[in-house]
């Protein structure tokens, strides 16, 4: 068999491991991503430099849900993580 080298998530999954991890068992909650952006210049020489941006994920964390939320992108801690 060969050596797994990628494994992937869906968004739901993420959530529910995390809402695991923190100890969750109630209320409904979201995926929340931090993100950092930052404008430069790129270029293989001074000569070809074009303007840029980078984007990095600073964090990502849970959030409670707002009633308005959409159910696709929304976990119910009771469901996943029964007390």
């Amino acid at each position: 068999m060969p050596e797994v080298s990628q494994v992937f998530f869906s968004h739901k999954e993420i959530l529910e491991l995390m809402v695991k991890k923190a100890g969750l068992h109630e209320g409904k909650w979201m995926l929340m991503v931090s993100f950092n952006f930052a404008a430069a210049n790129f270029g293989p020489s001074p000569e070809e430099m074009v303007p840029g941006g980078i984007v990095a994920v600073n964090s990502i964390g849970l959030q409670k849900a707002p009633p308005e939320a959409p159910p696709s992108l929304v976990i119910d801690a009771a469901e996943v993580n029964p007390a």
